[in-house]
């Protein structure tokens, strides 16, 4: 019996929204949710940190907290590339559902803990959870945007992510009225909640064909399926490594990381200790410039790169190197500046250059890598930023330690501007979208 696969013609189906010219739109507003959850969930930890430590005391040990937020990083690296091949092998709608679902019940179980050692732990299984998220979403909206409107598309989700960030950064503030264990609680019930949302309204879209498991069996013996997806895998990654375009790219987005991460879980301890005030205040700041000039920097960036891209085939890479540029001097001024307003102007630009920078990571890569890779290849992109700003914000709690966190900002300055130059030099595409 022949298998039915799955298709960029087949019309799912049900027929009615699912086959309209705005659902993609739809699922764009669907995932922009998903993803306030993913950021807002692991961003409460880092200003809650304070109202914790009355409960645990290790956690008022800055290099210990440090090795928390790292350990979410590592896990979450490591399993980057293998949720990225997954991505690209399975229904991508249940993958994220059953993300959303786990993430958020560990949120929830944040709020019973009472030990570091819980704390560590439950932050390393959310890194787990949380990495099948992102290649799989990416590479979703990839396919239903192939080429005018992607910048655009990918942006938009991306504001997802800074809002989460920036509710996230209110954490300290809603854990001082009704505790932060109530507040892990609470949102970690919403994220449960939403993913019943997803289950109902959430569909898969392929650019390639795709076989459900019943028709793999159906097809084929255990082991030659096993075989053949294991020669598959191979390809995918022997292509992506012998491509010098890969390199260059995972390269730029693994050195941009490094600040990404570190205005994350670092820059409200930053601001706190520079500015003289109080965690509740310094957390909102912090996330809030930076979420805020991200969305305007997305909302900017992600058309004018599709409208430069129809002219000159490079113009989302310039509109990236743009966002790059503005991010080194704002991270100079993050790392020395002493008043509030020079806080508050580094936030604007580093957040407003870093939106036209991320909302054109997957487009660009969709210059270079085909449909079926690209789950593979964020993936890879996600664990070599991760293992990076895992460094660093380890290192950056050391230095914290020892009052000199604004020295480690303002070198950062100078990985950027070198990532700056491999982008621009290397990066040559032919197309808008390779297939």
């Amino acid at each position: 019996m022949k298998a039915k696969t799955i298709s960029a013609t087949d019309k799912p189906a049900g027929g009615g929204l699912r086959n309209s010219s705005v659902y993609p739109w739809i699922v764009v507003g669907l995932l922009w949710v998903v993803a306030l959850l993913n950021y807002m969930d692991r961003q409460m930890l880092s200003t809650m940190r304070e109202a914790m430590a009355v409960d645990i005391s290790a956690l008022e040990d800055k290099i210990l907290f440090g090795k928390i937020m790292a350990a979410f990083m590592w896990i979450y690296g490591l399993m980057s590339p293998l949720s990225g091949i997954v991505a690209d092998r399975v229904n991508r709608k249940w993958l994220i559902v059953v993300s959303l679902i786990v993430w958020s019940a560990v949120t929830l179980m944040m709020g019973y803990a009472s030990t570091y050692e819980q704390i560590y732990w439950l932050r390393a299984a959310m890194g787990v959870s949380e990495a099948l998220y992102i290649p799989a979403a990416l590479s979703l909206i990839a396919d239903y945007f192939t080429g005018k409107q992607l910048s655009l598309a990918i942006g938009i989700h991306m504001t997802g992510l800074y809002m989460g960030q920036a509710v996230g950064g209110f954490g300290a503030f809603v854990a001082e009225h009704i505790s932060w264990q109530s507040t892990f609680h609470w949102f970690g019930m919403v994220g449960i909640a939403y993913g019943v949302v997803l289950v109902a309204f959430l569909h898969e879209k392929r650019r390639y064909s795709v076989e459900t498991p019943a028709e793999v069996r159906e097809r084929a013996p255990l082991g030659e399926v096993l075989r053949n997806n294991g020669r598959a895998i191979a390809a995918s990654l022997g292509m992506l490594f012998t491509c010098a375009a890969f390199y260059a790219i995972l390269f730029f987005f693994a050195t941009s990381s490094i600040p990404g991460w570190a205005t994350k879980n670092w820059l409200p301890t930053l601001f706190a200790n520079n500015l003289g005030i109080e965690m509740k205040w310094a957390g909102p700041i912090a996330t809030i410039t930076i979420a805020l000039a991200s969305f305007i920097g997305v909302m900017a960036g992600g058309p004018l790169a599709d409208r430069w891209s129809r002219r000159n085939l490079r113009g989302r890479i310039y509109i990236s190197a743009i966002g790059l540029g503005m991010m080194v001097p704002a991270l100079v001024l993050m790392g020395y500046g002493s008043s509030l307003a020079a806080a508050i102007s580094a936030g604007l630009i580093f957040g407003l250059g870093y939106g036209m920078f991320d909302s054109n990571n997957m487009p660009i890569l969709c210059q270079f890598v085909p449909s079926r890779s690209r789950g593979t290849a964020y993936g890879i992109m996600n664990m070599s930023g991760l293992f990076i700003g895992a460094l660093a914000t380890d290192v950056l709690g050391r230095l914290a330690a020892n009052d000199m966190m604004g020295l480690g900002f303002a070198c950062m300055a100078g990985a950027v501007a070198l990532a700056l130059t491999v982008q621009l030099t290397v990066l040559r595409p032919t197309t808008l979208n390779k297939e």
